[in-house]
Order: C-alpha cells, then sequence, then structure tokens
C-alpha cells in the first residue's frame, strides 16, 4: 500500500495546489482550499467509535467498538476502557485506530469538489490515507490517490450535532461478517465496514453473499488535546519542511512524484 507524509495542515496553510485550467477556476479553487484550511474544527484530529441497534443476536459484537485500519480494509473492533483498540488475537498487537479529519479531495474533474476524509495508518512513522468507498464491492478501503480517485471518496461530512459521521449525505454504513478464513488472515477481526450506498442492506446481502449484514452508525471521538499536541509535535520533528517567506510548504495529499 503506498503510503504519503502527514505533513498537510499542521501550520495551518495547505499549498501544493495544482494548476487548473483557467485563472476563475483556479481562484474558486484556491478559496476553497483555504477555506476548508480555517475550518479547524474539521481538520481536528478524532476516532470513530461504532453504534449498532440491530435487531440481532450479534449486534453486540459491533456495537461499542471503534473503528481500525488493517491490511486494507477498514474494521470494526472491540476497544478497551481508555477507548482503545483491544487485539482479537491476543499474540498479535491491536490494530491502529482510523486517526483522521475531513480534507477537501485533490480532484479538478469532481465539480463540485468533494470534502474527503484521511487516515493515518500508523504513528511511527506517521502516514496517511484517503478512506474511500469501493465501487464494485461497496468496501471502505483506505489507499493514496491512484488507488481512491476512481472510488466514492466524497463527500463526507458529519451530521448537524457535529458527532455522526456521514457519506453523501447520510449515516449508510454496515458491518458484514466475514468468512472464518478471512477473520484468521485478518488476526481475528471479525466485521468488517462497508457502505449500504443504495439503502437495500447491500442488495439484501448479495454483494456480500449472504453474509451477515448489521446497520451501524459511526460517530467522532476527539483525540485528547495532549495527545493531538503530541503527535503534531513529534511529527513536525520528522519532517523536513521549505520554508517560503513566513509560510510553511505542507504535502498535499497526492501521489508521490515518480522519480525519472
Amino acid at each position: 500500500m503506498a503510503t504519503l507524509g502527514l505533513g498537510l495542515f499542521f501550520g495551518g496553510v495547505i499549498t501544493g495546489i495544482p494548476v487548473v485550467t483557467g485563472v476563475a477556476e483556479g481562484v474558486h479553487h484556491q478559496k476553497e482550499q483555504n477555506k476548508e484550511a480555517a475550518n479547524e474544527t474539521r481538520m481536528v484530529k478524532f476516532y470513530m467509535d461504532v453504534y449498532c441497534q440491530a435487531k440481532s443476536s450479534r449486534a453486540g459484537e459491533v456495537d461499542g467498538g471503534i473503528i481500525v485500519v488493517h491490511k486494507d480494509a477498514i474494521w470494526v473492533c472491540r476497544k478497551n476502557e481508555e477507548g482503545f483498540p483491544v487485539s482479537p488475537d491476543p499474540s498479535k498487537p491491536p490494530p491502529h485506530p482510523f486517526t483522521g479529519f475531513y480534507i477537501m479531495y485533490p480532484d479538478e474533474e469532481r465539480n463540485p469538489r468533494e470534502r474527503g476524509l484521511v487516515t493515518t495508518l500508523n504513528t511511527d512513522p506517521p502516514m496517511l490515507n484517503w478512506v474511500y468507498v469501493d465501487k464494485a464491492t461497496h468496501a471502505l478501503r483506505f489507499g493514496n490517490r491512484s488507488q481512491s480517485i476512481a472510488h466514492v471518496v466524497g463527500p463526507w461530512d458529519w451530521t448537524d450535532d457535529e458527532k455522526g459521521v456521514t457519506l453523501e449525505g447520510w449515516e449508510g454504513f454496515v458491518a458484514v461478517e466475514v468468512s472464518d478464513e478471512e477473520s484468521a488472515a485478518a488476526d481475528g477481526l471479525r466485521w468488517q465496514l462497508y457502505y449500504d450506498r443504495w439503502d437495500d442492506k447491500l442488495a439484501d446481502g448479495k454483494l456480500v453473499g449472504g453474509r451477515r449484514v448489521l446497520p451501524c452508525s459511526l460517530e467522532r471521538r476527539m483525540l485528547p488535546e495532549e495527545l493531538r499536541k503530541a503527535e503534531e509535535e513529534a511529527a513536525e520533528r520528522k519532517m523536513q519542511v521549505n520554508s517560503r517567506g513566513n509560510l510553511k510548504t505542507k504535502l498535499d495529499l497526492r501521489d508521490a512524484p515518480k522519480k525519472k
């Protein structure tokens, strides 16, 4: 999985905006980026907790969990009293919790442009990927721009109370139970996160081979301020940042340029 550096917004400035056709479009693009960068609440990093009120004897395996990123997919995982993931396999470390924020997706072909969602993949080194929905399977995945651009990348947002996570304007998420073999390959994780785009329980389960599908909702839980500051300071120390006047040049979430 290709990854990208975490240096994006810690200095409060987003640069590296690509050239677009036409001065007017370019100005509009820049205004959108500046507006998004100024909206600090959207760029505060958060975890995602899971709630499931489905009428199923298995709902308890999903309700009260936390979203994690693990082995190219996005999963529901149990969490401990401190709110962090608990490894389903005691011999393996806990999977990495979704830890991300909202930012405009860099694709000028989308009109209107869409707000994307990114997550860290690990803590050391701190790397970011886009969260997207695979158009064919409706599974939530993470990847770089090349891997995500052909799929559903947004618009991501929140509910009116700024707690619930939404995609395309609603909370259409479901947890899908995977097979024993898939669970073993995922170090014991059992419930994979999907997007029920057409509100039909993934075509009544046909999209996932008749597996169990449980509707769920995702809620933002902000990282404690001291943890956010510590992560930002650590990321700044590890980054090599070029300075231009009083502005710091940051990396936006695009594919790294290929070496010639």
